[in-house]
């Protein structure tokens, strides 16, 4: 009976540790292959033991749950039922179609970045991050399952080329800078979520592109990109970065414009939304030579799902009708959906719950099992609906910035990252003109535990010193506690709570 118990656990392990193809770039790969090497890999390690922990307490909750969903009578289902099929009724009344909201997401943009500026790199399996942890890994090394946050020693077996290139953050914060202009000529009030990605409000731009003339719709290739673009007319190549992502779908589908002369390439768009988001991402690749996806829909969560329809240097629109909405919903894989991760894609699976029809398909069960919040979300999900308003800068919640490494121990090293991270928060703070009273310190320790400290002021602060002051004494609290050991850790943020 025991060393069942041992085998299914073992089991149940691989499916959580198993390979997650959802990115793109790594459609149609040998998944057995790659999560006999993971498991093996992984054994004995740090990372092993945190995440067969976490497979153990996820095991332990959908045991739970099945009992629960075992003693849920006829009755309980139908109240349930009424109650769901009531505020089904409530919520497509909030249906708001009218906006058109875009998801911008970077191609593998730290990778991108470092292939940029290294040529040597386009050609080989590359990734950036440490044999700890990865951030991002480009299109050859997808090819051999190879992904962000994943482990760069299992990352190594999996592709024994593969070249790990330390992160630059300051190198990839300039760059998102350079993006985040050209954002802010469509939504002077975009949203940036990370370095690499973002989400737009187009409605009001594409009510004034209308009347523009054709010259304000043109946009010329940049002089050093000339060879390129001839080369691209000569041979019928539509895809702008064909070095970086030779499997890209169109970004450039034609020239309609090329003058022959030099420095006379140029290139006009349209007014529809398509013709104005691939303009925009035609306008970073120029600046930048970056290649960006885009997802255009009604609203946040489904343009965040269109981004990753066509990757990499692709777009995909949704057209804003409950028609089309819905049909592009029933099949969706609930994993896809921004908020629902590992946990939850496990717990829900449990059920017989894969895909988003799915949910509406078994709301009133999921209405009895699962928190008032969780079945919320999951009701929105079902029907396609998401968040229609852009926060203002001024209306954000927080900010905050985090790094990953191999480990600290140090504490001397430890308060001069602490230093570093309050400085990089305050220079983001500066940008969008925004203070808080709430400072919060995230620690991850070598066996994956994270925990979160926070300390509220009685006065708003900004600046590096003041955010700092605050946090290098809840870091000091934590280096006690440990004492006499170290704190030995493998990821640090600092961030403000608006």
């Amino acid at each position: 009976m025991r060393n069942r118990k041992q085998q299914n656990s073992k089991g149940n392990f691989l499916s959580r540790m198993a390979l997650n193809d959802n990115k793109a770039g790594m459609e149609g790969l040998d998944r057995d292959k790659i999560n006999k090497i993971i498991m093996d890999t992984s054994k004995g390690s740090r990372f092993y033991e945190s995440e067969l922990k976490r497979e153990q307490q996820v095991n332990q909750r959908i045991e739970k749950m099945m009992l629960q969903k075992a003693q849920i009578t006829e009755q309980q289902l139908k109240k349930a039922q009424t109650q769901v099929d009531k505020m089904v009724s409530e919520l497509e009344k909030t249906c708001d179609l009218s906006r058109v909201i875009v998801h911008v997401d970077m191609d593998a943009f730290y990778a991108a970045v470092e292939m940029r500026d290294c040529p040597e790199l386009k050609e080989r399996p590359m990734a950036v991050g440490s044999m700890s942890m990865l951030s991002t890994s480009n299109y050859h090394a997808r090819k051999y399952g190879v992904r962000a946050a994943m482990p760069g020693f299992i990352a190594k077996k999996l592709c024994p080329d593969l070249v790990i290139v330390p992160p630059n953050f300051n190198k990839y914060r300039a760059v998102s800078d350079e993006i985040r202009e050209i954002f802010s000529d469509y939504d002077p009030h975009f949203q940036p979520m990370s370095l690499d990605e973002a989400y737009l409000d187009f409605t009001a731009h594409l009510e004034q592109r209308q009347s523009w003339p054709e010259s304000s719709r043109t946009h010329r290739y940049r002089s050093q990109n000339e060879k390129q673009t001839r080369l691209h007319q000569e041979a019928e190549v539509t895809d702008l970065s064909p070095v970086l992502f030779e499997d890209s779908p169109t970004s450039s589908p034609s020239l309609p414009g090329s003058g022959g002369s030099t420095g006379g390439a140029f290139e006009v768009f349209g007014t529809s939304v398509e013709e104005a988001v691939r303009e925009m991402r035609f306008r970073i690749e120029q600046k930048t030579t970056l290649t960006a996806s885009a997802g255009i829909a009604p609203n946040t969560m489904l343009a965040k799902v269109c981004s990753d329809k066509n990757k990499p240097n692709g777009q995909f629109r949704l057209l804003s009708t409950r028609g089309a909405v819905m049909d592009f919903i029933q099949d969706l894989p609930v994993r896809k959906i921004c908020g629902i991760g590992k946990v939850n894609e496990k717990m829900l699976k449990a059920l017989g719950i894969t895909t988003c029809s799915h949910l509406q398909q078994q709301m009133a069960l999921l209405s009895l099992l699962f928190s008032e919040t969780s079945w919320h979300y999951f009701m929105q999900i079902s029907l396609g609906l998401g968040s229609t308003h852009i926060p203002r800068h001024e209306e954000r919640k927080s900010m905050s910035t985090e790094r990953t490494f191999k480990e600290l121990s140090k504490p001397e090293e430890q308060f001069s990252l602490c230093r570093k991270l309050c400085e990089d928060l305050a220079e983001d703070l500066k940008k969008e003109g925004l203070k808080g009273k709430t400072v919060t310190l995230k620690l991850k320790n070598v066996n994956f535990e994270v925990k979160t400290r926070a300390q509220t002021l009685p006065y708003p602060v900004a600046t590096a010193e003041d955010v700092f002051a605050v946090a290098k004494d809840l870091l000091k609290m934590e280096i006690e506690n440990e004492s006499p050991q170290p704190l030995r850790l493998r990821l640090m943020g600092n961030g403000l709570i608006i």
